[in-house]
């Protein structure tokens, strides 16, 4: 059988011209690569491989001048331009560029995850999630930051964190015209908007807009509080509040009033104290129309008409509107006075009294 088929082509001159041929498979001669050995029954196919040895590309794409060594490589970046997506999903419809695309796609319909990890056998679609995943193992952070030296173990964590220094936001919202740095919270934000609270606590139905609020949230049922203090103990469900805490043992106020010049260890508190200098008023009671500086004060004034009170005494079982109110009962039982008056030295277990005491002094 000819090998100049209309399958095989001649190879093209180059420097890496292959062997003769040694033996036959399926009755015809099988060609060897002479840099590598590697063996082959078409010139074509041989032909093509030369080029990983020679470096050549032949084949350029029309539209943007890039390069490749096969032909089919060129036909798959041109659909890049073309939009063509000739592979469609059976199930879903959804169309990809290539095969590959579709091929991965598909395991999100039939669950399949072939690619294991050896050390704590948590299984993959797709191998390159599987090598990404390893790093958690091995520590391996390979993508550095040239400006911060902060190390990240995927590349996509690095060009998201290159925005921390560009200010670069390329996720603008459409109604309001925000700007984000992460498609991922685009896409949290508009459901701001949509009204959307696709992840639903199976506990009690309470829906949220993402998927860590409803893990936060879960912790109130469960009672973990996976964040703990390093200095008093203290625990909390979340690490935001963790860090928060930590600044009243360090006596951090980074949240400076422009207004007044007054600290504040959160952000929200600052954002609530500034309402006292325009008067803004936003959360307003649906019962009474009562107007309040801050959502968690709407909350516990709404506790009046409803006569909610879920705080309670693990001691007496008394239950009470907020958890300021239970804080205080509870030094009833404990005997604790945190507030202690300047000039006598006197103890009081709520503020109220301190207050009321001092006027005794300046009278």
């Amino acid at each position: 059988m000819a090998l100049e088929s209309a399958q095989c082509g001649e190879v093209a001159a180059s420097s890496a011209a292959p062997r003769a041929p040694r033996g036959k498979r399926g009755g015809q001669q099988a060609l060897h690569c002479a840099v590598c050995e590697k063996e082959f029954r078409c010139k074509s196919v041989l032909q093509a491989h030369l080029r990983i040895h020679t470096g050549e590309k032949p084949f350029e794409c029309t539209f943007c001048e890039e390069k490749f060594a096969q032909s089919g490589n060129l036909t798959r970046h041109l659909r890049t331009h073309t939009k063509v997506k000739p592979f469609e999903c059976v199930v879903c419809q959804k169309k990809f560029s290539h095969s590959e695309g579709l091929k991965l796609h598909l395991r999100t319909h039939t669950g399949e995850k072939p690619f294991e990890c050896a050390v704590c056998l948590k299984k993959f679609s797709v191998s390159g999630s599987l090598r990404t995943h390893l790093r958690i193992h091995t520590k391996d952070k390979p993508f550095e930051c040239t400006i911060c030296m902060k190390s990240f173990s995927m590349s996509g964590s690095l060009r998201v964190h290159l925005r921390i220094h560009t200010g670069e936001k390329p996720f603008e919202c459409t109604v309001c015209k925000n700007k984000f740095t992460v498609r991922s919270s685009l896409i949290e934000h508009l459901r701001i908007h949509t009204g959307e609270k696709p992840f639903e606590c199976t506990v009690c139905k309470k829906g949220f807009r993402k998927g860590g609020d409803l893990r936060t949230h879960l912790r109130t049922h469960t009672a973990e509080k996976p964040f703990e203090c390093t200095v008093c103990k203290k625990s909390f469900r979340k690490s935001g509040d963790l860090r928060t805490h930590l600044r009243t043992h360090t006596g951090e106020k980074p949240f400076e009033c422009t207004v007044c010049k007054k600290s504040f260890r959160a952000s929200g508190d600052l954002r609530t104290h500034l309402r006292t200098h325009t008067g803004e008023k936003p959360f307003e009671c649906a019962v009474c129309k009562n107007k309040f500086t801050a959502s968690s004060s709407l909350r516990e004034h709404l506790r009046i008409h409803t006569g909610e009170k879920p705080f309670e005494c693990t001691v007496c079982k008394k239950s009470f509107r907020t958890s300021g109110d239970l804080r205080t009962h509870q030094r009833t039982h404990t005997g604790e006075k945190p507030y202690e008056c300047t000039v006598c030295k006197k103890s009081f277990s709520t503020s109220g009294n301190l207050r009321r005491h001092l006027r005794t002094h300046t009278r």
